[in-house]
């Protein structure tokens, strides 16, 4: 029977809920009442209760689910999603974060409250600039993100590892350490930050030298044929970063936009990327709403940065927006890019406009305090990234009143390709990611009380790894139902879009 999630423990609240701030009683209880509130919740909620997952009877059928979402959703382009979704079990699992927030509702939970991101899964990680221009890697996806228990992102994170290391070919003792390793390095994380003075916990981050050095430490550490493979899968992680250095606002502008009479303008290239010059037709408008609505949402959006960051982006004009498809989930959701111009045709910026709908967490925890979901977005966004974007914000869209949040579209952003990772690469990406989701939650929750519930011996690990496995062969049934939908025509997918 799952715990509900608590708000406090013995009389004390803890950080990093949904609450109310004219309702918020802040207390200070000591480093021995946090410590000891977290090893009752032990006894409580045990960590060996995390293992042994099955699902519930009556369980949601995992596909209706999916249709659910799909109402709401750009219905032209729900088939590329379902596209995306079907090229396997590991793409299937980065779409379905309804269907696990519908599962974890009712797993074990300690009721340690954090800021969640709320699909914590391995590819939601990778490389942005710092508003100092410096390379941070860090979580980059907050579509879901609320408070809630932090064993949701957990678990979510420890599955991924497991499904992604099935999808590509590794035997299992090499899927188990990877789980493993993620699961580990966020406990002995979380117990380092426990013992960290607070604004140390705040300033903490991995910068590009600091996970150059940990990778050639994890290359040294290998022999044999493990040490080759190890070089070439750093060497492979050094490109990334050399990528990611390269791609900003110029680099776009070359990928995405042509000079057509003196002016740059965004390429179409339907379905992906389709210039609103083009899709009045599909909404409705005229040109000139089209015009309006787009200087009717920057004036909306720029109200909500702080005013030295409104006054920088007020000296860039809006040349072109088009929408483009992102990812797998957000497939279907409302995503833009705005090409916008500064002092010359040579100084642009593009920016990603994406739509926030309620998140899949809310159908089952306490709704947001934000009653505008893009500000939910911003918000958890700030909360959970040691630096964040600066030209981070939100609106109410035009079209449908649907919410929406701004961000630069390429700023030094890159990821690792995961299809690509072989064994030792991902054991060693496994133990970036815990420790970046371990920093993430001990900025918001009570890292003193969290890793006194951890412990210090591996059962949590092993409890979780349990669940990521048992969750893991879930996913490919749950992946096979969805495949047989599209078979049967109950569900629609274009291939290879």
């Amino acid at each position: 029977m799952a715990k509900p999630a608590a708000t406090c423990v013995d009389g004390w609240r803890l950080r990093g809920q949904n609450r109310s701030m004219a309702e918020e009683k802040i207390t200070h209880p000591s480093v021995e009442e946090r410590t000891a509130a977290g090893k009752r919740l032990r006894d409580a909620v045990p960590v060996a209760s995390h293992a042994g997952w099955a699902p519930v009877p009556g369980r949601p059928d995992p596909v209706a689910l999916l249709e659910e979402q799909n109402r709401t959703r750009e219905q032209d382009l729900v088939p590329v999603r379902h596209g995306r979704m079907l090229a396997s079990p590991f793409a299937f699992y980065r779409g379905a974060a309804k269907i696990m927030a519908a599962d974890l509702k009712d797993t074990p939970r300690a009721g340690l409250a954090v800021q969640l991101c709320g699909d914590a899964h391995l590819a939601n990680f990778g490389f942005f600039a710092s508003p100092e221009r410096n390379l941070l890697f860090d979580l980059n996806d907050f579509d879901e993100t609320l408070p809630g228990p932090f064993e949701y992102d957990v678990k979510r994170l420890a599955a991924s590892f497991t499904i992604a290391a099935r999808n590509n070919g590794f035997w299992e003792k090499d899927v188990r350490k990877a789980t493993l390793t993620a699961v580990r390095t966020y406990r002995e994380a979380m117990a380092r930050f426990a013992r960290m003075r607070t604004l140390d916990i705040w300033y903490a981050h991995l910068s590009e030298e600091q996970l150059s050095a940990a990778l050639d430490a994890a290359v040294a550490s290998q022999k044999g044929k493990a040490l080759k493979k190890a070089r070439n899968g750093a060497i492979a992680a050094r490109q990334s970063v050399a990528k990611a250095r390269s791609r900003d606002s110029m680099h776009a502008l070359s990928k995405l936009a042509e000079l057509v009479d003196g002016t740059y303008r965004i390429v179409s290239q339907p379905p992906i990327i389709v210039p609103v010059r083009e899709l009045g037709e599909l909404y409705g408008l005229s040109g000139d709403d089209i015009g309006r609505a787009i200087a009717e949402q920057l004036r909306s959006y720029r109200a909500t940065l702080p005013d030295d960051r409104r006054h920088l982006l007020e000296q860039f004009q809006i040349i072109d927006v088009a929408r483009k498809v992102v990812g797998v989930g957000s497939v279907g959701t409302q995503a833009f890019i705005a090409l916008l111009q500064g002092r010359d045709q040579q100084d642009p910026l593009f920016l990603q406009v994406k739509e926030a709908t309620t998140s899949v967490l809310e159908d089952h925890l306490p709704r947001s305090r934000f009653s505008q979901s893009g500000e939910r977005v911003v918000r958890g966004q700030r909360m959970m990234q040691a630096a964040s974007d600066i030209f981070l914000g939100w609106s109410q869209g035009s079209i449908d009143n649907r919410c929406l949040y701004w961000r630069q579209l390429r700023d030094m952003k890159g990821s690792v390709v995961v299809e690509g990772m072989r064994p030792p690469g991902m054991t060693f990406y496994a133990g970036v990611c815990g420790w970046t989701l371990a920093r993430a939650h001990a900025r918001s929750g009570d890292p003193i009380a969290i890793a006194a519930y951890l412990g210090k011996s591996g059962k949590f690990d092993e409890s979780i790894s349990d669940f990521a496995e048992r969750y893991a062969d879930q996913n490919e049934r749950d992946y096979e139902a969805f495949a047989a939908a599209v078979r049967s025509g109950r569900l629609e997918a274009a291939d290879g879009v």
